[in-house]
């Protein structure tokens, strides 16, 4: 390695950092900002909260025992519809793709459906699925595939067709056309709606749990808006935060490891 190359990666090394310190800094900041508001009274704490009394109530939380219970119930829901909705939107995007026939049949149904707002349909979930966890898998996913499926037949159909016309001229199949060249050259579009959808199904998990559930931070923050607990409606916003932002890395990183990958 040069000398000239190691002084760069040092440069894009220093870069990262400080970003990172500002983030933090930014962070720090703001919240020191608002307990001090909330100590000197120039908000009012009992409607706005604090820093430390978002604190003290994950604390009590814990100490309840039901924090970790709350957090791993819409994480769970969250991972399950994402992973159903995900799988779905590829194979019906996979089917949008091979016959374009019904592709250009479907598409305005398809543009109803995602322009349609989905919590009006709560109400019809609840009574189709009863007021269980299915009515919150089925919201998330109701709210998640239909832009899976559209951004994904999009990053199909945006192949380079003289690529498509090569293979075909080498006798490839539409099957094998589709799953050594569509689907690796769709592979940063795929994760990139992926990384969309994991955030969209937490959003239906959450409007799901507000609806029917007793258990999940969705609950948390529905029964502290009830009671007129603001300090556990914001530390559960505060978890939805937190729990969003570590879904959202893992994907990330993930999505790192695999653009790298040759």
């Amino acid at each position: 390695m040069s000398f000239e190359h190691q002084q760069f990666l040092k440069k894009v090394h220093f870069r990262k950092r400080m970003i990172f310190f500002l983030q933090l800094f930014l962070l720090i900041l703001l919240l020191g900002l608002w307990q001090l508001a909330a100590d000197f009274e120039w908000i009012n704490s009992f409607i706005s909260s604090s820093p430390s009394k978002v604190l003290k109530t994950l604390y009590s939380l814990h100490q309840s025992g039901m924090l970790y219970h709350h957090i791993w119930v819409t994480t769970y829901e969250t991972l399950l519809s994402f992973f159903l909705s995900g799988g779905i939107g590829i194979v019906v995007a996979l089917f949008l793709w091979w016959n374009d026939l019904m592709a250009k049949v479907l598409d305005p149904y398809f543009t109803v459906l995602n322009s349609l707002p989905k919590v009006a349909l709560g109400p019809i979930i609840l009574i189709w699925c009863g007021a269980n966890i299915r009515s919150i898998i089925f919201m998330a996913m109701f709210i998640s595939v239909i832009v899976a499926i559209l951004n994904i037949y999009q990053g199909f159909k945006s192949v380079d067709m003289q690529k498509i016309k090569l293979m075909k001229s080498f006798g490839a199949s539409k099957w094998q056309i589709w799953l050594h060249l569509i689907l690796p050259c769709s592979r940063e579009n795929i994760l990139g709606t992926l990384k969309l959808n994991i955030s969209m199904c937490l959003i239906g998990v959450i409007m799901g749990e507000f609806l029917v559930s007793k258990e999940g931070i969705g609950y948390l923050i529905m029964y502290g808006s009830q009671v007129f607990n603001l300090n556990l409606v914001i530390s559960g916003v505060v978890l939805l935060a937190i729990v969003s932002y570590i879904l959202y890395e893992i994907l990330f990183l993930l999505e790192k490891k695999i653009v790298k990958r040759p």
